[in-house]
């Protein structure tokens, strides 16, 4: 079922091909040959959404991929005004999220699991994992908790591939987007103040509720009515 969601989700988001080779979405999938195109074309809409209904657009998007292992890279961070690609990278998925695959993913505070959904950046700080990058998550029921949870990107000495090759996994965080500590610094500061990210994985639940990748009438986490929200 989930695989047919989604398929029938980005059927109207259509993937590089000439008719458009112009476009933001074709010179994304160009720069990141790597990640699979359809989740590129999801982000593409749920940030199409953020900013058609609330603010100016984002310049820069990071997409992470969570159906991938946690052993690949499978986060990108593109700047959206020059078509570019900025960073191919690994990212730590939350320790109740699974082991080297995430399938388990929560909205609740002290569930140390990752959340799904579309997020905006806010200011960076210097906290225990040292520079650090709070976000917002503006899914109603599937992220809108994460400001409160401390949700935020840091670097990690556990996102390696010398712990990923003695652990056959990297380490987990306490669902937050943790990288690794020599790129942190730079990825950050490329992300701080008002960027997006998006977090993926093929949830059914996630892709059928989302009111950034179902867009008709969609809202952020503050102006959604409290009666129609869910709670993982």
């Amino acid at each position: 079922m989930k695989y047919t969601l989604f398929a029938a989700l980005v059927a109207s988001a259509p993937l590089a091909n000439s008719a458009y080779a112009d476009s933001l979405q074709a010179a994304l999938v160009r720069a990141a040959p790597d990640a699979n195109p359809q989740v590129i074309a999801l982000a593409l809409r749920a940030a199409q959404c953020r900013k058609a209904h609330f603010e100016a657009p984002a310049r820069r998007l990071a997409v992470i991929d969570y159906s991938l292992p946690s052993t690949e890279q499978r986060l990108w961070v593109f700047d959206l005004q020059r078509k570019t690609l900025l960073f191919h990278e690994w990212v730590a998925h939350g320790r109740n999220s699974g082991e080297n695959m995430a399938n388990q993913f929560s909205n609740q505070n002290e569930s140390m699991a990752t959340s799904l959904g579309l997020y905006r950046t806010k200011a960076t700080y210097l906290g225990h994992n040292g520079y650090s990058l709070r976000m917002d998550g503006l899914e109603p029921g599937f992220n809108d908790n994460a400001f409160d949870r401390d949700i935020v990107i840091h670097g990690a000495p556990y996102v390696s591939q010398d712990f990923a090759r003695s652990n056959g996994r990297l380490g987990r965080s306490l669902g937050c987007p943790a990288v690794r500590p020599e790129i942190a610094h730079k990825l950050i500061d490329s992300m701080k103040n008002g960027q997006l990210l998006f977090s993926y994985y093929p949830d059914p639940q996630w892709l059928s509720e989302s009111s950034m990748i179902n867009c008709s009438g969609a809202m952020t986490a503050g102006n959604q009515p409290v009666a129609g929200r869910h709670r993982r």
